[in-house]
């Protein structure tokens, strides 16, 4: 089993920044990628960012964040940050971290409990 803590939310102003951390522990394989979701309420959850292990690292933004949130991955420390900067009000949701696995059985999906950001105007 693979567990994820996620960390680093809370109460903004809009303009400000936030760090998210998530610490990834357990029985991981290979990690195939990282990645950040969100979801406000009433709405489905979305991707913010992403960053592809198999691909050389290679990162993909949620438009809504681009230019503004920044993902990156410290492999040694099996940690995934997100960088938030010029915070929104819409930005406002339940931040997950999320990790996909390759492992001798397929691709296996985790999820942390998530971590939640408010941003007032």
């Amino acid at each position: 089993q693979v567990q994820l803590v996620e960390s680093g939310g809370g109460l903004v102003q809009a303009g400000e920044s936030l760090r998210l951390s998530c610490v990834a522990s357990g029985s991981i394989a290979s990690i195939d990628s990282m990645a950040w979701y969100r979801q406000a309420p009433g709405k489905q959850r979305e991707l913010v960012a992403i960053i592809i292990t198999t691909r050389g690292g290679t990162t993909n933004y949620g438009d809504s964040v681009k230019g503004r949130f920044t993902i990156s991955r410290d492999n040694a420390k099996n940690t995934v940050y997100l960088q938030m900067n010029s915070l929104k009000p819409e930005d406002t949701a339940t931040y997950y971290c999320n990790l996909n696995d390759n492992t001798a059985r397929g691709l296996r999906i985790y999820w942390g409990q998530g971590t939640q950001v408010v941003v007032s105007s």
